[in-house]
């Protein structure tokens, strides 16, 4: 069987912020299909690949593609993107704001509207659909943003800690609707610190610290690397009680 084509491809990628290099010389590809695992502790990177590989940041050298090019909004790949810092219109109603990114990604408005209501019926937001965003939670905002990224079908999606602050019963449901979109065949680039999240759903993972690769490939041959260590284990072997990196 023939290996998988590469869906993403990050070569000789360097990051500088002024002075400071916050990715040195990193190389790495992920496959169509396939879940993968971003992970290091905050200011390791994680958020500076994801801004490059979209173009909001431009890289110090190296390139970034995604389907073998970069980024645009018109590259033709339909791209979903879960940012850590989530952003909605959070004066308008749930339905509102979420027909209107339907509509942004080609969805018609009825279109929008029928996947929206399915959706919250299923996150347990039904009755929330005329509900300003602003009064929603931080956890219902949460599954709203969700939802925004996965409508339409993504073909690759990038996710940033989507289940942070969410509790146990709301963080399976997510989980289970990220599995049942990689089961469909999409690809995920999961950004994480929950590595019990990592070991149920990622097919390969990079490890960073100090922008540089600490570990890479599948979770198997990266255990085996360190003696079949568990993924907490092998954070802690990596960085020690060197945890208190500034956030990105």
């Amino acid at each position: 069987m023939s290996a998988k084509p590469a869906i993403v491809t990050i070569d000789h990628f360097r990051m500088d912020f002024g002075n400071e290099t916050i990715i040195k010389d990193l190389s790495f590809d992920i496959k169509r299909g396939e879940t993968f695992g971003l992970l290091g502790a905050n200011g390791s990177g994680k958020t500076t690949i994801s801004r490059a590989l979209l173009g909001i940041y431009q890289p110090t050298a190296g390139n970034l593609r995604i389907d073998g090019k970069e980024y645009t909004v018109d590259s033709g790949i339909k791209l979903g993107y879960l940012p850590e810092e989530r952003g909605l219109y959070k004066k308008e109603s749930v339905m509102t704001v979420m027909t209107y990114f339907g509509q942004l990604k080609g969805m018609t408005k009825y279109d929008a509207q029928k996947w929206s209501t399915s959706y919250l019926e299923r996150v347990g937001l039904a009755d929330k659909s005329k509900t300003r965003l602003d009064k929603l939670s931080g956890g219902q905002q949460q599954k709203i943003q969700l939802g925004v990224t996965i409508m339409n079908d993504p073909e690759l999606l990038i996710l940033d800690e989507p289940t942070k602050g969410f509790d146990p019963i709301n963080r399976r449901l997510l989980m289970n609707i990220i599995e049942e979109h990689q089961q469909a065949g999409a690809t995920v680039i999961f950004v994480t610190h929950q590595m019990e999240e990592v070991e149920r759903l990622c097919d390969r993972i990079i490890l960073l610290k100090n922008g540089e690769a600490s570990a890479y490939g599948s979770i198997a041959s990266v255990k085996k690397k360190f003696n079949g260590a568990s993924l907490d284990d092998i954070f802690v072997t990596i960085y020690g009680d060197d945890t208190k990196e500034s956030e990105e």
